[in-house]
């Protein structure tokens, strides 16, 4: 399985917020969203990816009055991607590794998506199920 298996049933939409935005106002598309992170894009380009863990290290750190700080100064820089054709294997021991949850996708520098570690154990599970259905019928037939 592909991470492009994952983009395509879940989709390809992406959320971004620009690097000066305060992070309050990441906080509130984060909530409004249901989502767990977001990119920090500046004319198309990754600059950062805002997660909830970065949010809730620096309000332990530096406290409330981080709210009105712009996002650049909260994010993570060293942005960890993939690719479309990279395994879901693959993908899983990455982000075991450097103790992440979020990717995102890129094509030929442009951002074609972004996988969780939740859509990964989502499409996991209905492959077991599937597998499961498979050796039922099997076993029926036999």
């Amino acid at each position: 399985m592909t991470v492009r298996s994952i983009l395509d049933t879940k989709g390809h939409q992406i959320t971004s917020i620009e690097p000066d935005a305060k992070l309050s106002a990441a906080i509130k598309i984060l909530g409004e969203r249901k989502i767990g992170a977001v990119l920090v894009m500046n004319q198309g380009r990754v600059e950062g990816i805002l997660s909830e863990r970065d949010i809730v290290r620096v309000l332990g750190e530096r406290g409330a009055r981080v709210l009105e700080e712009p996002v650049s100064e909260v994010m993570t820089t060293k942005v960890v991607s993939c690719r479309q054709s990279d395994t879901v294997a693959g993908i899983m021991e990455m982000m075991t590794l450097g103790k992440f949850r979020h990717l995102p996708v890129i094509e030929e520098g442009k951002v074609v998506g972004l996988i969780s570690i939740g859509d990964i154990v989502k499409r996991r599970v209905q492959e077991y199920e599937a597998e499961q259905e498979a050796l039922r019928d099997y076993i029926k037939t036999a």
